[in-house]
Parts: C-alpha cells; sequence; structure tokens
C-alpha cells in the first residue's frame, strides 16, 4: 500500500468516551509521547462531574483536549481538528467542537441501539449512517472487536478485555502521526510489571492498534509535526497541580524549613496532597485532615512552630476555613492558604473551571482582614507562584491566597524546569535573643516593613501568648481597647499594602506602551488572552495585553499603565470579579467579558469581543 506523508503545523485532537474508557490516560500517554519529541503542546482534560455517571450517557462523557504545533501555543485550541469518539455520547457532547472537514474516528460498537438511546438519538436514527455527518471525514473502527480479536488468546473476561479498547486507539494514533510506542511501553511494564495478563492485554492492544493502521487500505495518509522552536534547555511535560507541588519543596528547600502540608481531599486540589506525600525524603510531612478546619489548623500550628505551614483546597473548603485564616492573620504568621477553584456555589460544578473565587479571596473572611493574594497563569507558572508565596508568607510574615483552578491543575504543557541556583534566595529570621535595650520580649513590635518577629515556641527569654483576640500595640496583651483596635486594624492593612514595595512591577506581556485597549487578565485566561492579542496586533490594532500575578496587593505602577489606553477589557471565567476591584481602586470604566460555562475563554471569542471595542 502507498501512503502520502504529511507534514502539519498545528493539531488539535479530542479524545473522548465514558468515563470508564480511560481517555485521560490515553491523552496523557499521547502528551507525554508528544513533549519527548519536542513539540509544543497545551492540554485541557474535561472530567465528568460524576464519581460514576451511568456508562453511555451524556453526564459521564470523559474529555482529554490536547494541541501540540511547531509553533509556541498558549491554548489547547479553540476547535478539534480530530475528534476520537468512543461512543454516541462522546460524539454528541464534543461534535459542536470539531471543526468542518475534521476527522472522527468513531468505536462504531459505541453506536448500537443501546447506546444511541443513552445518548438521547431519536429512535431509527444513528449519525454514521444517516448522512448527518458528511461534512466531516469519518473513519469507523470496531475498536471493540478488534481488541477482543487481539486478546483472543488472553485468559481474561470480556469486561476486562474491553478496558484495553483505549490502548488500541492510542496505538492506532501513534501510527497515523508517525510515532513511536517506547514511552506508553515502558509505562505499561512499570504500572503492570506485576500483573502479567492486564499488561500483556495493554501491550497486544497497543500493537494491534498500530499494526492496524500499517495494514488496512482505508488509510493512504500520515501526519507528523515539526520539532517546536523552543528556548533551549532540558523540559518535561508538567501538570499545574504537580508544578505547584514542586515549587512548594523548591522554596523549603531553599529556605531550608520543614514543609507541612494539612488537607483534606477535595477536586481539583486533592493532587497535591497525593503529589506531596510522596516526597517525605525532603522532610516533606503531609496530614490528610478529618476536615478543613482540622486541616488548616494545623497548618498554623506549624507555621507557629517554625515550619512552613500550607493548606490546600477548593472553594467551599475556603469557605470552612476562614475563621482559621482570620486567625492566622491576627497572630501574623506565614502560611500558604491555596485555592485550586472550580464552578459554584455550594459543591456546584466540582470537575469543571471557574475564576469565581477572586472576592472571597479578597473579602470572604469577618471584620478587616486583608491578605494578600497571588495568581498562577499556567501549568508550568504554577512552579514560580508557588515559590513567590513561600517567599512573600515569609518575607512579610503573613497569610499568602495562592489562587490556580481546574484548567491550569489538570493542564499540562512543557516546562524548562530551572537550577537550584537560579532560584532566588529565600532568607529566614528568627529572633532567638532580646535585642539591644529590650528588656521584655515584644512579639508585636515591628521593622521598616511592619513585620513581627517570627520566634519558634520555647525559645529561653522569648516566651509570649497569641490567640485571635485583638493585641495590643507591641506587647500583644490582650487588648478591647478602641482606639488600640482601629491602630491594629490600620497597621494590618499598612503591611499587606506595602507588599507592594517589594514586588515587581507591571510588565505588559505584548503590545504597544500607549495604545486604544488594554486586556487585563489573571489567571488561566492567559493563553486565550495572549493569543488574541497577538493576532489582533498582526492585523495592526493598538491592543496590549497585562497579566497580573500580584492580585492584592497590585504592582505599584498598574495605575499608570491603565492611564496609558483609551479602554481597558477584563475577561474572567466568573460574572466579574476583577474588573470590581480595578473600577473601585483606579476610577477607571473597565469593561467585563465573562463566561461561566465551566470551559476556558476562546481565542476566536476574545478576538470578536475586542473588535466590537475597537
Amino acid at each position: 500500500m502507498s501512503e502520502k506523508q504529511e507534514v502539519l503545523q498545528d493539531v488539535v485532537i479530542k479524545f473522548a468516551g465514558d468515563s470508564g474508557d480511560g481517555m485521560q490516560l490515553t491523552g496523557n500517554q499521547f502528551t507525554n509521547n508528544t513533549a519527548l519529541l519536542g513539540i509544543d503542546l497545551a492540554t485541557f482534560p474535561d472530567f465528568p462531574a460524576e464519581i460514576r455517571a451511568p456508562i453511555g450517557t451524556l453526564p459521564g462523557v470523559s474529555g482529554f483536549q490536547l494541541r501540540f504545533s511547531s509553533d509556541r501555543i498558549y491554548t489547547p485550541g479553540d476547535e478539534c481538528d480530530v475528534l476520537v469518539a468512543m461512543n454516541a455520547a462522546a460524539l454528541k457532547v464534543n461534535l459542536t467542537a470539531l471543526k468542518k472537514g475534521g476527522k472522527i474516528i468513531a468505536n462504531t460498537d459505541g453506536f448500537d441501539s443501546k447506546n444511541l438511546r443513552l445518548a438521547n438519538y431519536p429512535d431509527g436514527v444513528n449519525p454514521l449512517e444517516d448522512h448527518s455527518l458528511d461534512s466531516y471525514e469519518v473513519i469507523p473502527m470496531d475498536v471493540t472487536k478488534m481488541t477482543r480479536e487481539a486478546l483472543k488468546d488472553i485468559t481474561m473476561g470480556v469486561k476486562e478485555k474491553d478496558r484495553a479498547k483505549n490502548m488500541f486507539v492510542l496505538g492506532f494514533l501513534y501510527w497515523m502521526y508517525n510515532r513511536d510506542m517506547d514511552n506508553t511501553l515502558n509505562f505499561l511494564n512499570e504500572k503492570f510489571g506485576k500483573k502479567a495478563d492486564i499488561l500483556a492485554s495493554n501491550v497486544k492492544a497497543l500493537q494491534a492498534g498500530y499494526n492496524y493502521g500499517e495494514t488496512t487500505e482505508t488509510f493512504t495518509s500520515r501526519y507528523s509535526v515539526a520539532k517546536a522552536k523552543m528556548e533551549a534547555g532540558t523540559y518535561r511535560s508538567i501538570m499545574g497541580n504537580q508544578a505547584l507541588a514542586y515549587g512548594l519543596i523548591a522554596a523549603a528547600d531553599k529556605s531550608g524549613l520543614p514543609l507541612f502540608l494539612g488537607s483534606y481531599p477535595i477536586t481539583p486540589a486533592s493532587d497535591i496532597l497525593h503529589e506531596l506525600s510522596k516526597y517525605k525524603s525532603f522532610g516533606i510531612k503531609t496530614f490528610q485532615a478529618e476536615d478543613e478546619i482540622a486541616a488548616i489548623a494545623s497548618a498554623i500550628g506549624a507555621s507557629y512552630g517554625g515550619a512552613i505551614g500550607l493548606t490546600t483546597t477548593s472553594g467551599p473548603g475556603i469557605a470552612l476555613k476562614t475563621e482559621a485564616m482570620g486567625l492566622a492573620v491576627m497572630l501574623e504568621i506565614p502560611l500558604i492558604i491555596v485555592n485550586i477553584q472550580r464552578g459554584g456555589p455550594s459543591t456546584g460544578l466540582p470537575t469543571k473551571t471557574e475564576q469565581s473565587d477572586l472576592l472571597q479571596a479578597y473579602y470572604g473572611r469577618n471584620g478587616e482582614c486583608p491578605m494578600p493574594v497571588i495568581a498562577s497563569s499556567t501549568p508550568s507558572d504554577c512552579f514560580e507562584v508557588a515559590y513567590e508565596a513561600v517567599r512573600m508568607a515569609i518575607q512579610h510574615m503573613t497569610p499568602v491566597i495562592l489562587l490556580s483552578d481546574g484548567y491550569i491543575a489538570n493542564g499540562a504543557e512543557p516546562w524548562k524546569f530551572p537550577q537550584s541556583a537560579d532560584l532566588a534566595p529565600i532568607t529566614v529570621e528568627f529572633k532567638t535573643q532580646l535585642g539591644h535595650g529590650e528588656e521584655k520580649f515584644q512579639p508585636y513590635l515591628r521593622d521598616e516593613k511592619l513585620v513581627r518577629p517570627w520566634v519558634v515556641p520555647g525559645t529561653p527569654g522569648l516566651e509570649h501568648r497569641i490567640g485571635g483576640l485583638e493585641k495590643q500595640n507591641i506587647t500583644g496583651n490582650i487588648s478591647y481597647d478602641a482606639a488600640n483596635h482601629q491602630l491594629m486594624v490600620k497597621i494590618r492593612q499598612e503591611k499587606v499594602d506595602k507588599i507592594a514595595q517589594y514586588i515587581p512591577k507591571q510588565k505588559l506581556d505584548s503590545g504597544p506602551e500607549k495604545g486604544k485597549i488594554l486586556v487585563i487578565g489573571w489567571g488561566s485566561t492567559y493563553g486565550a488572552i495572549k493569543s488574541a492579542c497577538a493576532a489582533l496586533q498582526a492585523e495592526g490594532h493598538a491592543v496590549s495585553h497585562a497579566h497580573l500575578r500580584y492580585v492584592r496587593p497590585f504592582p505599584e505602577n498598574l495605575g499608570e499603565i491603565i492611564m496609558n489606553f483609551d479602554q481597558v477589557l477584563i475577561p474572567e471565567i466568573n460574572n466579574g470579579q476583577l474588573v470590581k476591584i480595578i473600577r473601585d481602586v483606579y476610577m477607571v470604566d473597565a469593561k467585563a467579558y465573562n463566561k461561566i460555562m465551566g470551559v476556558p475563554i476562546t481565542k476566536g471569542e476574545l478576538v470578536e469581543a475586542i473588535k466590537k471595542m475597537l
């Protein structure tokens, strides 16, 4: 058979099937294979909200979108070139995101009468047969039948054999995109080395899918994507929660302090607990508490004891932690509070992404309770943001809120990991003795940053009492004096405001210093804004992009930047939160672009929104 080799610049594949079909594993394996070739990539895993929705139904569809390119990319793509649909529900849920003329690899066994009924197709309607897909290239494959045939010599039940269907599809895609299978074979050996039948079934299914591509007459084209032009260095594919964990480990190592995580499992933050629990050899202690309140209380105890106290959660967990967060503000101790945001309110959309906890991070505690807020923008950026959150908490003796979200946490991209020598130092100064002329320890005596001393309990001569009641200035004694309370409220606010003097000035990510429109973003909107602004700048429009890492306090020069533009647009995956704060602080008529559908903002819709303003 003669086959045609095509070189592509950019490909977007969506793997979709039932939540038991292994689409996340398939997507991750193809992602790792892509990263090893030095091709730029971005991913978007899309999990069902139900732990186990009924098989074959629309709520049970699990997806994994992967974009890979020979150019630098910043989003997982607006539309797919290839949709792998393991059943009728997967096709129905994802068809609108497939380009016209795109390829549909359909597992025909997943389109029987039962699956069609579960996917709410009318009786007698089969999209593979009724010409409704004529504007696409449909590649029907009975994956289930061919997988069973490949595994006929293995003594396993049919149900167990069917679990290897995803490997058949992965093998076929490795053939289609000119890949070798070594990384997946190594992965399978590591994962199932002690389970001979399971290992054999996965390996045989993978090879069968590849061989099917080699031998079938149906396909005459194979594709490849060239290596991306990226800065020299050693790269690996990394997910946001992984990078965040590594940033915390690096900060603990640089500071010389033990890291203690007090956490309670919650989607999508649990992976940080899982990841950090692997690194006991680095002095990392992880504690799965009985609830969210116990989790943060244990982290506060660790901070009081001279460790890096850390607690990780999502929005509902933050709601439960707020009283203890107020205690940490009153104590003025370093504490890291990580919020991997998800759709809300209440339990909301537990597996879908949202940026709707910003106002909660700013104001969501009783009393005047200011805390710095820092936000990550991409999976690899989580490393730097986690490291900076620890540095900021220690340097300024304050709890710090770190915001990420489900899109960043579960997404992946290439990460050029740094050398230890390149990381900024984290200086820790414990007070160990009375100062010159100090007759008695004054726990709330402050330096030029308004920072009080950090004392490890049990230090001779520096015994002191802490608690949630208002402190008398300097002495730290309990005080109900009205004037003192006002003074302490003002000091705590000023201390947080002063942090602006010690963080980098805001820079434009792209575009002219003065122009028509400034697009301000924070968090996971980074890729969509960057891509949209780049497209408009290429057309000659005076559009610029500023992305905020430091959300409270803002960098000192942000107001000056804003005043250089005629209009300001703030895209957010919420109902308008940063836009309220920017309007309040800078008295500017900023416009909002909001999307609250549990999925990221796309480049295309943002381009349209900016063009309307222009």
